[in-house]
């Protein structure tokens, strides 16, 4: 295109700014030194270990020269220490000769004088002076250690300066990478379950392959974009969608990449990455994290931020500066915008903010029928089923979940993933893996059972609930050591408050189970209580569901504090209100509490059975439940295929997509982590901490 070069979609080559060649690598030059310096040595090694002989006494050197047996000798005489040494032969008839043939050598310490050369002289033996002056080899043996520690800490510096910003020079460049279209070429074809989500983005890639069709009539494309959304939802990978649909370069850059030690070199890289853009445009470039560098300014507790400050102006400066008539899009991707600063997103810079949310269960199935083809599945996989027992799955969430099934798949040594697989894989995701060497005693696998059992009856015979999918009690992870699942027949948006009410007396069913069969209460309904209490204060305070209370919020205090913005907060209603609240929480609860104890008492004999199942066999399915409440007892198989045969099994309709429906807790276990089973829509997510123990629950609240 114009003002481009044809090589600048290739990807920078190592070496000069210009692409010239490399210089020679420190560690060649390193190398070739050592072997240098090692030649002196070794040679001095060599050639002095081998005029050397053994050592012994001058007594016993003036017998052997008394006796003859030494007829010639060397005085050596070192001029840098003035040591003085005589080495010589001695005669085969004083010592034997060595195993090559040759002559056994000596060496003996003296002192130079007249007396020892009258001494060599009356015993006839011949003798010189050899004098050596070793001061360069000791020079430079000293000098080795010294060059050598200076060489590695010259390497170690200049590495980690390039390592840092690519060389002292370049220190505030860029640190944009570049991806390549021709390997790794990513289009919508890659991106399912957020359709909303593409039909945003057109505009902009066709104003990237046809900018002059909106410039005629006077349109201005988008500044920037800012993709927003929970974790794995797909911002990154719709941002490469969108540069490989319009085929233009796509410069990738993290928002933490700006911020460094030094004031200044954050901004100094933004200006920079403009001017990378401006060379090669039309092109995007993605800015992920951004709420790394665009953080609302602040100065108030803690002072403020110079670096970052300075970054983010550079930034709002750098997008007033440049036009989108030079074909550069801008965009950005978090999943914190609350944080952001006002001046980034008003128009002109941020025009447009697309929100990809969890996909509901359409979506769902789409992102797992395209991470399935590269996975060989059996004919029992049921997409769709999967689809609606992964209710708050974002598209990583999904991914992972086909490639544990098919990990699983290939332990067991299958020829293809089947839909046992597909469901214990999902369980892994969401609470962890079987903890089946964790030994409980009978007393605690007793309690256990009839705990799960109470939530299984509670849940299966009300009238507001979803279709009962799994009990067991085998620990899995470290939240809870059994649990009672449900499979949602469609997500949801809201909730009646009979519905609520209802997964209050759900979360009561394990408590209630253990007070009738022990007359006892454990730790085990801690998350229960919790989660319950949690729901019941919901349910006063944010959604007016309380007749003493009245239609009204009071839930203004509970949401949490940002120090950018607010200093302090103070609760919107007075100390007599927020005890009404507590008296209102509490009686809703014991309703809750007593409407489970008629429930199980009624069907006493039905809690009894299935928890002893429970005990032989550890993992119920829904109906086999379903069974023991209707027949008062577990089908054979062909019972089930005759009843099937009379009567058609109920058919789950798919109605359209809402979010997640809440179900009760079914967490049990003397030490338990906080349960949340992460009510959606106005319920607020639980924390990070919080362990999902039903089927519905999104795992991004994990």
């Amino acid at each position: 295109m114009d003002g481009k070069n044809e090589n600048d979609d290739r990807p920078p080559q190592r070496g000069g700014a210009d692409g010239e060649n490399p210089r020679p690598g420190l560690r060649g030059l390193i190398i070739w030194f050592l072997i240098l310096a090692s030649i002196p040595l070794v040679f001095k090694v060599y050639t002095t270990g081998n005029d050397r002989g053994n050592k012994i006494g001058y007594t016993k050197f003036r017998q052997h020269i008394e006796r003859k047996e030494i007829s010639e000798c060397k005085i050596v005489i070192d001029r840098a220490t003035g040591k003085t040494v005589v080495r010589g032969d001695l005669d085969s008839s004083a010592e034997a000769p060595n195993a090559d043939g040759t002559s056994p050598r000596f060496e003996v310490e003296v002192v130079v004088g007249d007396n020892l050369e009258n001494f060599l002289t009356e015993n006839e033996v011949t003798f010189e002076y050899v004098y050596q002056n070793p001061i360069f080899l000791q020079i430079l043996s000293g000098a080795i250690p010294v060059i050598l520690i200076l060489g590695a800490l010259y390497f170690l510096f200049m590495r980690q300066i390039r390592s840092a910003g690519h060389g002292a020079m370049s220190f505030g460049k860029s640190r944009a990478k570049l991806l390549s279209q021709d390997k790794h070429k990513i289009t919508f074809e890659n991106v399912a379950g957020i359709d909303e989500a593409k039909e945003e983005v057109q505009e902009i890639i066709e104003f990237l392959k046809d900018p002059k069709k909106f410039q005629k009539l006077g349109g201005r494309i988008p500044k920037g974009v800012l993709l927003t959304g929970p974790p794995g939802t797909g911002k990154t990978l719709l941002a490469k969608a969108i540069a490989g649909e319009a085929s233009v370069p796509f410069f990738s850059i993290s928002g933490s990449d700006f911020v460094e030690m030094f004031v200044g070199v954050g901004a100094s890289r933004v200006r920079d990455m403009f001017e990378q853009g401006k060379k090669n445009a039309p092109c995007i470039i993605f800015i992920d994290e951004i709420d790394a560098v665009g953080r609302s300014r602040f100065s108030g507790i803690g002072g403020g931020h110079d670096e970052r400050e300075q970054t983010l102006n550079a930034l709002l400066v750098e997008m007033d500066g440049f036009d989108t008539q030079e074909g550069v899009i801008i965009v950005a991707a978090t999943n914190r915008p609350d944080v952001l600063d006002n001046a980034l997103l008003r128009p002109g810079r941020f025009d447009r903010q697309i929100v990809i949310d969890l996909p509901m269960v359409g979506g769902r199935e789409a992102i797992l029928k395209m991470h399935a083809k590269k996975i060989k599945l059996g004919k029992s996989a049921d997409l769709n089923r999967a689809a609606r027992g992964t209710v708050g799955f974002s598209g990583a969430d999904l991914a992972n979940l086909l490639n544990e099934a098919a990990l699983l798949a290939a332990k067991e040594g299958k020829d293809a993933v089947d839909v046992d697989d597909m469901d214990e894989a999902r369980d892994k995701v969401c609470w962890g893996r079987e903890r089946r060497g964790q030994v409980l005693d009978d007393k605690e696998k007793e309690i256990t059972a009839y705990h799960e059992a109470g939530h299984a009856l509670a849940m299966a015979l009300s009238e507001e609930g979803e279709p009962l999918h799994k009990v067991t009690i085998i620990p899995r992870g470290r939240a809870y050591l059994g649990a009672t699942m449900q499979l949602p027949v469609k997500d949801r948006n809201m909730e009646g408050k009979r519905k609520l009410e209802a997964m209050l007396m759900h979360f009561m069913g394990g408590r209630v189970a253990e007070e009738l069969k022990f007359g006892d209460v454990t730790s085990g309904a801690a998350g229960d209580l919790k989660e319950a209490t949690r729901i019941a204060r919901m349910m006063i305070c944010n959604w007016g569901m309380s007749s003493v209370m009245g239609p009204q919020a009071y839930g203004a205090a509970d949401e949490p504090l940002f120090l950018g913005r607010e200093m302090s907060r103070s609760p919107d209603f007075s100390d007599e209100t927020a005890r009404k609240i507590d008296e209102e929480v509490n009686a809703l609860l014991r309703r809750s509490h007593q409407q489970a104890t008629e429930l199980l008492t009624q069907h006493r004999d039905t809690l009894e059975l299935v928890a002893q199942a429970l005990l032989e066999r550890e993992t119920l399915d829904g109906f086999e439940v379903e069974e023991m409440i209707e027949h008062g007892r577990m089908l054979t198989i062909e019972e089930r295929a005759e009843a099937s045969g009379v009567e058609a099994e109920p058919k789950i309709v798919v109605e359209p997509e809402v979010a997640p429906t809440p179900a009760a807790s079914t967490q049990t276990g003397p030490k338990l982590p906080d349960v949340s089973p992460g009510m959606p829509g106005p319920l607020p997510s639980p924390s990070a901490s919080s362990v999902r123990a039903t089927i519905d629950d999104p795992p991004s609240t994990r």
